[in-house]
């Protein structure tokens, strides 16, 4: 039996273990919290720096040596091959500071990593146990002399290490051993989401660096479909966004112009450099990036261009500030074009994400210059045929004027000078033709009056004075861009007054002469282009054909004057032969007239006149006569009875005989010479006669004769017999005429027969007018008709002003027309040539 001493000892001892159990699950107890606290305070950690590990390191570094009792603690990343520092717990100044200088180290030299292969936690019960020197330096300097190794491991492979020590050697205990393993699985849980979480953010900036890209490409799509015919803003754009998109400072696109590279636009770049580029075009070699990209035809980066030694643009560095720089050239057909070229003022390569955008904004710059140059290309196309179909429209034009107009020249040159004016582009345009040895202005279009005066008062010599005379000189082409700029070139106050710069001659030749020149000028200095000149040759082959047609039909004209000339003498001569038979007719029946009818009416006339006589005699016979007074009546009634009527055969005896003899007159057509005579007197000596004969005829006659002779008259080839026949007959006329008027009712009525001549150069021209009563429209058309008489029987015949006609119009080759108005006047217009092609009557 237990004694009571027993029993209470036995209590003591039960109640003392179980106070040590209760204090040893009250120290468990609250290691298990505190554990719990720190796992909760390292996931917060995790949770609230998911991209950051240097936080959760450094709280898993912190709870792992306090809840292990360390005395100090760290932990190591592993990462391509060397061994990072990333957390520790510090001890003191100096040996936290060797134990920083001490990392990062290669794995092959940092003994915890190949402890840690295996997996598993490792203790190092004694440092000086380990054979790597450096580990037992850091160990002795920071004071600790046993430690606890538990690996980061991630898919097998050992990531990192967390490590404990203590100043004590010996053992860590196994739930220790465990705590420090639940750290390293919160340290790779958190380095795994940090992976994530980077993963997800490099992903992110991805497609986002994607959506900027493609939106950027998307628009420099749109500047290039909205820019089809303007370059300019689609490589601005270009430029701009590559800048942009791969952080450069400056970006620039050299555009291909021959063997040379110019800038076509630039972005970031001082003005200075721009203004060099411009002044200094690119060669490809290897002295600059565009160079390089040209000569390989593919991407070239300079990491470096202030050290590359092939790199010889220094100007680049020294006013670009240019370090890195990029080249990726546009290539069309394996052929460069250009080169895109982005920099920066800083080392740093460009990546190949960037380089891969940057050659595809090379190919939308080679999309958008080979758009515009088939856009050009169409352009020009539809402009030149445009330009084609308003040449053939303007050529059928000038055609249909050179058809219409042949006769008319100045009408043609207008239109082609005015037509070459308007297709190019010139100012002003001149047709000069040759006019012995110089070329006188014939046409123009678009000159000011005052240069058209100029250019009519200094008539074009050959010479290089002028481009118009070297054309003339050289019958070639003359074409000056600029005439203030030709040493030659001196033609006055040609240019001020035509305000002309440029100007080109074409010459007109034909049968290789130079006929005249086709020339235009323009305000603007600068070369006409070919196919302006060659449009001004077409105009120049057009005018020549122009003038050929002109000259050809002033032949044909003249030929055909000649020839209507010609036949005109033919008929003339048809009509002199004609009249010349009729007249022989008329003289072999007034021959037969007066040998049938002649001697008879001589014989009457005669005897009736001798009868006339022998009735005085026999009055005078009976006077002696014993007769009563009725029969001495009666007989001296009878025998004057005969005297009258003797008389009255007498008088119409002699009518018949005038109208025999003027019979004979008309028969005889040019007699007397053909002769040089003056018309003038001619003229005078008519008015003359025929005054003075009227005055014998009848002494009360009296009439008032004007004469107005042109001294420039002068000689005229006729017969002046016959022409003054023609004078002498209407003088005579108009004298009836005056006197049958003032024998009427019209006591103021003055008689005026009046001459004038003129000079008409190959032809002279005389007037006969009379103030008397005029003549009828009845009789005026039948008064140049053989034997038409108004006058009383007895006092014409009717072959006054038919032999007038006819030896006016026949003989002489004249005209003779007739002006009147009745009762008023009368007015014989006569025109007589001034040489005549008749020959001489015999």
């Amino acid at each position: 039996m237990t004694s009571p001493q027993d029993a209470e000892t036995n209590l003591r001892q039960t109640v003392a273990e179980l106070e040590r159990l209760l204090q040893a699950s009250r120290s468990e107890t609250r290691e298990a919290l505190d554990q719990q606290a720190a796992t909760a305070d390292i996931l917060k950690v995790i949770a609230s720096s998911p991209s950051d590990l240097q936080p959760v390191f450094e709280a898993i570094a912190t709870s792992a040596n306090r809840l292990l009792g360390g005395f100090s603690s760290a932990v190591f990343r592993f990462v391509d091959g060397i061994a990072y520092l990333t957390a520790f717990t510090p001890t003191s100044p100096a040996a936290d500071k060797f134990l920083q200088a001490s990392f990062p180290i290669p794995l092959a030299d940092f003994e915890p990593f190949k402890l840690a292969q295996s997996g598993k936690p490792v203790q190092a019960t004694d440092i000086e146990s380990l054979t790597h020197m450096q580990t037992r330096d850091i160990a002795r300097l920071r004071g600790y002399h046993s430690m606890l190794f538990v690996p980061l491991m991630s898919s097998g492979v050992s990531i990192g290490i967390i490590v404990v020590t203590r100043v004590d050697t010996g053992s860590f205990a196994d739930h220790h051993v465990q705590l420090l393993q639940t750290f390293a699985d919160q340290a790779i849980i958190a380095i795994e989401n940090a992976r994530l979480f980077k993963e997800v953010q490099e992903k992110t900036r991805d497609l986002s660096e994607s959506l900027q890209q493609q939106t950027a490409v998307g628009d420099v799509l749109k500047t290039i479909s909205r820019s089809t015919f303007d370059l300019q803003p689609v490589l601005d754009t270009l430029v701009q966004t590559a800048a942009r998109l791969c952080d450069a400072d400056m970006a620039y696109i050299m555009r291909r112009d021959g063997d040379l590279y110019k800038a076509g636009a630039a972005v970031g770049f001082s003005t200075e450099y721009i203004e060099f580029l411009k002044d200094h075009p690119i060669s490809p070699d290897r002295g600059t990036t565009t160079g390089r990209a040209v000569l390989g035809r593919h991407t070239v980066q300079i990491l470096d261009v202030a050290v590359d030694p092939e790199y010889t643009l220094r100007e680049s560095t020294s006013l670009a500030g240019q370090r890195t720089a990029l080249g990726v050239p546009l290539l069309r057909e394996n052929e460069p074009i250009g080169v895109i070229v982005i920099a920066r003022q800083r080392v740093q390569a460009f990546t190949q994400k960037q380089i891969d955008l940057v050659t595809t904004f090379a190919d939308q710059a080679v999309i958008a210059i080979e758009n515009v140059r088939l856009f050009d290309q169409l352009r020009q196309r539809t402009d030149d045929l445009s330009e084609s179909l308003q040449q053939q429209t303007t050529t059928a034009d000038v055609l249909k004027v050179i058809s219409r107009s042949a006769f008319d020249l100045k009408s043609v040159l207008t239109t082609l000078t005015r037509s070459a004016v308007g297709l190019c582009g010139a100012s002003f345009g001149v047709v000069f033709l040759r006019d012995g040895e110089v070329l006188r202005v014939r046409a123009e279009s678009g000159s000011s009056p005052a240069l058209f005066d100029f250019l009519s008062a200094h008539p074009i010599r050959a010479g290089r004075e002028t481009f118009t005379g070297r054309a003339f000189l050289t019958g070639e082409i003359a074409h000056l861009p600029d005439v203030l700029a030709d040493p030659e070139f001196n033609f006055a106050l040609a240019p001020q007054l035509g305000e002309f710069r440029a100007g080109l001659a074409v010459p007109l030749t034909r049968d290789g002469r130079v006929e005249g020149a086709f020339s235009l000028a323009r305000r603007e200095a600068g070369p006409f282009t070919s196919r302006q000149i060659e449009l001004v040759k077409t105009f120049a082959d057009q005018a020549v054909i122009a003038i050929e047609n002109a000259r050809l039909f002033d032949e044909v004209q003249e030929r055909t004057r000649e020839l209507s000339q010609s036949l005109d003498h033919l008929r003339t001569a048809q009509d002199r032969l004609v009249q010349t038979e009729k007249l022989a007719s008329l003289g072999q029946l007034t021959a037969g007239i007066a040998h049938e009818i002649k001697n008879p009416l001589n014989f009457v006339n005669n005897f009736s006149a001798l009868s006339a006589e022998l009735t005085d005699e026999l009055n005078d016979a009976l006077k002696s006569a014993t007769l009563s007074d009725n029969v001495r009546e009666e007989v001296e009634e009878l025998t004057g009875l005969l005297k009258d009527n003797l008389q009255k055969v007498v008088q119409h005896g002699q009518r018949a005989d005038s109208i025999v003899k003027n019979m004979l007159l008309h028969s005889r057509e040019g007699s007397g010479e053909h002769r040089t005579a003056d018309i003038n007197a001619l003229v005078d000596e008519s008015l003359n006669l025929a005054y003075h004969g009227a005055r014998a005829e009848k002494s009360q006659f009296n009439v008032t004769l004007k004469r107005d002779f042109d001294p420039n008259a002068g000689l005229i080839e006729v017969f002046p017999q016959e022409i003054t026949r023609v004078f002498l007959n209407l003088i005579a006329n108009g004298f009836y005429a005056v006197t049958k008027r003032k024998t009427g009712n019209d006591t103021s009525f003055e008689p005026v027969v009046s001459a004038t001549t003129k000079d008409h150069g190959d032809h002279v021209e005389i007037r006969i007018r009379d103030n008397g009563t005029g003549i009828p429209p009845e009789v005026k058309e039948k008064m140049f008709n053989p034997f038409f008489t108004t006058k009383p029987a007895g006092e014409g015949t009717g072959l006054g002003l038919s032999m007038s006609h006819d030896i006016v119009v026949k003989q002489h080759g004249g005209t003779i027309e007739v002006d009147t108005e009745p009762g008023e006047f009368t007015e014989f217009r006569i025109i007589l040539p001034r040489t005549s092609n008749l020959s001489n009557k015999t």
